[in-house]
């Protein structure tokens, strides 16, 4: 088995995110490699992938961003999710049960 096609993932890439933001704010190279960590490297989401995904969840209330400093001393861009988030994100997860259940039926 290989890498998951983006096209198959890429309405999950936003609940993905928000999974990661729930344990505490983060920033886009830390998020990329924590989802490829969880994944055991089955799925790397690209960095224009990633940023788009900010940008629109930030556009509808589900991430905050602020600057901050890395332990290293570099600026970084961090987000962090909102309540609103937290509702998206469970309604993803709803929407997701209901989609293995249906897709499932079809699965050999």
């Amino acid at each position: 088995m290989g890498e998951i096609s983006s096209d198959v993932i890429r309405g999950y890439n936003d609940t993905m995110i928000l999974y990661i933001l729930r344990k505490g704010p983060s920033y886009g190279y830390e998020i990329g490699k924590e989802i490829r960590r969880i994944s055991d490297d089955k799925y790397v989401i690209k960095e224009t992938t990633l940023y788009s995904a900010f940008t629109r969840m930030e556009k509808n209330g589900y991430v905050e961003s602020y600057n901050g400093e890395a332990e290293s001393g570099k600026k970084r861009t961090y987000y962090r999710i909102t309540d609103d988030g937290e509702a998206y994100y469970h309604n993803k997860c709803d929407e997701w049960h209901l989609t293995k259940e249906v897709v499932g039926n079809f699965i050999e």
